[in-house]
């Protein structure tokens, strides 16, 4: 295979898997992408170029890195940094400042909570013709789809690997409110009853936005017609909700405690 900066690191992977240790082996910044649902999210956006940025590192490395797996280097393709960076969208032109809602969210993961409660009362302040600026240290994927049903316009800006700026822009009333009200415990003993025995379990409870939802998406595309899959959860995940009735999956939710909350998912 022949690679050059703008290479994507998931290609690498895919045609060597081990590529992996040999990335990690040049600076601990990519020891997250051990992580399986990480690696899927970062290594499919991120480039050569850009890791070599991340890392403070010049793409020769990599290249010296990866060249004994087998790969072949081109060295004559212009970086993706080079080249222009995507035009701005319409609504830029008729936004004022004074209309941008900014959320930063990198201090609320970096403590290790959820910020998506936050964003949901954000998101229900953002004036006709506003948009809100979520401000991150990676694209929000999930988010994106999700406000992108809502009627929400996006726009992501990536200033560096630590700054990531995305704009989601409402330009009419029309945009459906996100509900935070899906809290139905209807019938939850009796389908802990009808699916006894035929549950699978997954805790989400200590894992880094963006990865439960992840993994809950992750988990439920392995399930079977006839089977449950039951999640620990912190909170009620207001996003992953639309998600679940647009694949045609049913859910209970039920609040244990506060930071307790229990899901059962299972095919509508």
């Amino acid at each position: 295979m022949i690679i050059n900066s703008n290479t994507k690191i998931s290609k690498i992977l895919k045609e060597n898997p081990a590529a992996l240790d040999a990335i990690i082996s040049l600076n601990s910044k990519f020891e997250k992408l051990r992580n399986p649902l990480l690696r899927k999210l970062m290594a499919s956006r991120t480039s050569i170029g850009m890791a070599s940025k991340i890392a403070g590192l010049d793409a020769e490395i990599f290249f010296e890195k990866l060249q004994p797996l087998g790969f072949e280097i081109d060295r004559e393709t212009v970086p993706e940094s080079g080249k222009e960076k995507p035009k701005l969208p319409a609504f830029f032109n008729s936004i004022k400042t004074e209309q941008i809602v900014d959320l930063d969210v990198r201090p609320i993961i970096d403590a290790g909570e959820d910020p998506l409660s936050l964003i949901v009362s954000k998101v229900k302040t953002v004036p006709k013709g506003g948009a809100l600026k979520i401000i991150n240290s990676f694209e929000p994927t999930p988010l994106i789809s999700i406000l992108k049903k809502q009627g929400f316009e996006s726009f992501t800006d990536i200033l560096d690997d630590q700054v990531v700026e995305t704009y989601f822009y409402k330009s009419n009333d029309s945009v459906a409110e996100i509900n935070e009200e899906e809290n139905s415990e209807r019938g939850w003993n009796e389908l802990l009853q009808k699916f006894e025995g035929k549950m699978q379990t997954v805790d989400v409870r200590k894992l880094e936005m963006p990865q439960p939802m992840m993994t809950i998406l992750q988990e439920i595309e392995k399930l079977s017609d006839d089977k449950a899959l039951f999640v620990y959860h912190k909170r009620i995940p207001v996003f992953l909700l639309p998600e679940l009735r647009e694949r045609k999956f049913d859910y209970r939710i039920k609040e244990m405690a506060p930071n307790e909350v229990r899901l059962l998912i299972f095919k509508d």
